[in-house]
């Protein structure tokens, strides 16, 4: 069928919207009609090669659609459910098994490979074979083809244009606090980089309780945002020392501290705002190869740090928990986005990057 999608064809260059062939779902997939999709520092990274996802490519995973058809093997939904698409996982090793769907040690070549798990390409132009299925999807399309393993159905009273984030960058950030560090009602969180996935996880730490909740940050209107979503504090490294700051507010150091930036000096900076006893979370997706250090001191006191994929999500169960939260009102992603049309993705993805805009989503319209 013919869809129309935005292609990365070389490194660091704009995309380009075209029209593209793409092939008819096999046995265990989904054909979703795109309703919107958020576009995420992932696809940027990609794009600019900072991960080797051959181009050129159709990017985009984190889609929000309408199932249009299934395979003949697919039993979890059926044409007309809504659906948010994320990220696939083989669904066979131990990983898999215990739900740690994050961890599974064929995640990079199923979301980053350019093909199904087979090696094959679903998407063509006049013939010339064009790179797809990142994360499962390749969602910056009128059309998408997912896998039954990473499409999520969710409830169809909630405007699904706003819900494509809830599909990595929302759920990275909130699920790193909700399930990953698990803190106390009462404790301490220091986020490091508020864009979505930090201001993510500012709401979600003040849903579960956190008394003293900081937003770090150098742009103004990020941190004005996130006092208004939950922060009870901002600290602005370009105006003092953070590290100290962060101590001064909690009387020693944060009990939890997040790393969003993917900057080495930053990740320290996390670590050294612990308390003794405290854990800091890195979320921030650095260029392959990068390197961190510290004083072993820092680690020494009993201070953990731990990598954290995807907010140790399993899908099909915190993406609808999600969804409640914000019907409820506790969770009010909507304040995060702006929309686009597909054709505007390039004015989209520079609005990300300079901080105009917090959550760029494309309709597809």
């Amino acid at each position: 069928m013919q869809i129309t999608a935005a292609v990365a064809r070389a490194k660091s260059q704009p995309f380009s919207v075209e029209p593209l062939e793409l092939e008819e779902p096999r046995p265990d997939e989904v054909l979703v009609r795109i309703v919107g999709t958020g576009v995420c520092h992932t696809d940027l990274i990609v794009r600019d090669q900072y991960y080797p996802t051959p181009l050129p490519a159709v990017l985009g995973h984190e889609g929000a659609g309408v199932v249009e058809r299934v395979g003949e093997q697919v039993t979890k939904v059926q044409p007309g459910d809504h659906v948010v698409l994320t990220y696939l996982s083989c669904g066979r090793c131990p990983a898999c098994q215990q739900g740690a769907l994050g961890y599974c040690p064929q995640l990079f070549t199923l979301n980053f490979g350019g093909g199904r798990a087979d090696g094959s390409r679903a998407l063509r132009r006049d013939g010339e074979v064009i790179n797809g299925h990142f994360f499962g999807q390749s969602s910056f399309a009128t059309y998408a083809l997912a896998n039954e393993r990473n499409v999520v159905k969710v409830r169809s009273d909630v405007p699904l244009e706003l819900l494509g984030p809830l599909g990595c960058g929302i759920q990275t950030g909130a699920g790193a606090v909700i399930n990953s560090l698990h803190p106390r009602a009462g404790s301490s969180i220091a986020v490091f980089g508020v864009g979505s996935v930090g201001m993510s996880a500012i709401m979600a730490a003040r849903v579960v309780g956190c008394i003293t909740i900081i937003a770090v940050d150098v742009k103004s209107n990020r941190l004005e945002l996130a006092r208004e979503l939950g922060a009870t504090h901002t600290v602005n490294p370009a105006e003092g020392n953070a590290v100290e700051r962060i101590q001064q507010l909690t009387g020693g150091g944060a009990n939890y501290t997040l790393e969003t930036t993917a900057l080495p000096a930053v990740f320290r900076q996390a670590v050294e705002a612990l308390a003794l006893r405290g854990v800091c979370g890195l979320i921030g997706a650095a260029p392959l190869g990068t390197e961190v250090t510290f004083d072993m001191n820092s680690i020494l006191f009993g201070r953990t740090i731990r990598g954290i994929i995807e907010g140790d999500s399993v899908p099909d169960v915190f993406i609808p928990q999600l969804i409640e939260l914000y019907v409820q009102g506790r969770f009010p992603l909507d304040k995060l986005i702006r929309f686009y049309p597909l054709q505007e993705i390039n004015r989209a993805a520079e609005d990300s990057l300079s901080g105009v805009t917090m959550k760029p989503v494309l309709r597809m319209s």
